[in-house]
């Protein structure tokens, strides 16, 4: 049975073509003997996992209208693992494989397939751990700089604003008041800027 498959090229801008990768494609699939039913294009970044057209391609899937889905590499379809494996799987649900040309072959039914999901899987799994320790490094980091968890790092929560104030009302230079302090000038010129009775 021959298999019906469609071609997803992404570029990431504009002044980019999809062309170098719809030509790679197409002779891929002409040597193989599928039969190409969809081409699709897309221009966008490969951080966002909404895209419009790539949509399509899951829709097409859903509707049983392709076997195949045909990329030149994975990093065209989807750049984080998370994303990768969810919507693999997505497709694998529905008896469809992606092939990368410049890849693994991502056909869940196979056993080099499953072994690939498998990693993706773990990877996932280690990225999500990993991002897990920095948010709580990050706020362990931020208290004990006197930041409530939440705000940027390195930007310090500055509370003394009526001392600020007071020291300013004396007649003390913006500058004296900053060192003393332990902030940046522009910090206690907008404490100024904003205070009506200095």
């Amino acid at each position: 049975m021959v298999q019906r498959v469609a071609l997803y090229t992404r570029v990431s801008t504009s002044d980019q073509s999809c062309e170098r990768q719809i030509a790679e494609l197409t002779a891929y699939a002409n040597r193989a003997g599928f039969e190409i039913v969809y081409t699709i294009k897309e221009t966008a970044s490969g951080e966002k996992n909404d895209r419009a057209e790539r949509k399509k391609v899951l829709d097409l899937a859903r509707k049983a209208l392709i076997d195949m889905v045909l990329v030149t590499e994975l990093s065209r379809w989807g750049r984080s693992t998370t994303d990768l494996r969810i919507t693999i799987e997505d497709l694998a649900r529905r008896q469809v494989a992606v092939r990368a040309l410049n890849g693994p072959d991502m056909d869940v039914s196979t056993a080099q397939g499953k072994l690939m999901l498998n990693l993706l899987s773990a990877i996932s799994e280690f990225e999500r751990d990993l991002l897990q320790e920095r948010i709580k490094s990050g706020i362990a980091h931020a208290r004990s700089k006197g930041t409530k968890s939440g705000r940027a790092i390195g930007r310090p929560a500055f509370d003394k604003k009526n001392q600020a104030e007071r020291l300013l009302a004396e007649g003390k230079s913006i500058r004296s008041v900053a060192a003393k302090m332990g902030v940046s000038k522009t910090t206690i010129m907008k404490i100024k800027k904003n205070c009506s009775t200095i």
